[in-house]
């Protein structure tokens, strides 16, 4: 762990999720596939797509509704449903698959491993601080094993638009009763975690996957989670 500015006192450490707890891209490749195998098997003509063509309709969505975005869920399921009555079903059909094809996507999306000393971990974090997770995703921390640690988990969408904007920093703050800077969010996004926390006040620390050279930093430089067993006391 590389401290890179003083920090002043923490009582709640927040947790950004995916790629910061666990690898996401299995992830996410096989909430993909279930997507696909759901919409083939309710609209055979759907054969002919790919991954690309409804990441292709997502992009068109998001160019007529921007703000749809922060809604990851809400903008998939609606993304899968313009691109099915592309395809020519009714606005009827295509609703009633979009959502079929959507729950298969979140069940295998939110069928996350969490290494068990990524667990230990954090129970011997929670003796110590207080812990949120604040996410731009859709993983659930009571799905993957870890809720009983975590004070509660706020997510894009449902909980104000996506880091780095600082709504969710600033609500989980409110939430908690305390001062943005009393939090340390941790996080692999440099741009949504560092950038985002910053933003809003809080404290930060990167966990650095890639060596990267950044103009703003952190408040610590994280190589491995495992660091951040400097912060028990």
């Amino acid at each position: 762990m590389q401290l890179l500015k003083a920090l002043t006192p923490i009582t709640v450490l927040s947790f950004d999720l995916d790629d910061t707890l666990y690898n996401n891209k299995p992830v996410i490749a096989a909430a993909e596939q279930a997507m696909l195998a759901a919409l083939f098997k309710h609209a055979p003509v759907t054969i002919t797509t790919d991954s690309d063509f409804w990441w292709q309709q997502r992009l068109r969505l998001a160019e007529i509704t921007p703000d749809i975005r922060h809604d990851l869920g809400r903008w998939r399921l609606l993304a899968i449903d313009a691109g099915l009555q592309s395809l020519g079903l009714s606005s009827c059909e295509a609703g009633e698959i979009a959502q079929l094809a959507y729950d298969a996507f979140i069940q295998a999306r939110t069928r996350i491993s969490v290494h068990q000393a990524i667990k230990n971990l954090l129970q011997q974090l929670a003796s110590q601080y207080q812990l949120i997770a604040i996410t731009n995703g859709n993983a659930c921390i009571d799905k993957m094993g870890i809720g009983q640690w975590f004070r509660f988990s706020l997510q894009a969408g449902p909980d104000g638009k996506m880091k780095p904007y600082p709504d969710m920093y600033l609500k989980a703050a409110q939430r908690l009763n305390i001062a943005p800077k009393q939090i340390l969010h941790i996080g692999d996004s440099h741009r949504a975690d560092v950038m985002g926390a910053l933003k809003a006040g809080c404290q930060s620390a990167w966990l650095d996957h890639y060596n990267s050279r950044v103009a703003i930093l952190p408040h610590i430089r994280l190589t491995n989670i495992h660091n951040l067993k400097a912060m028990l006391k």
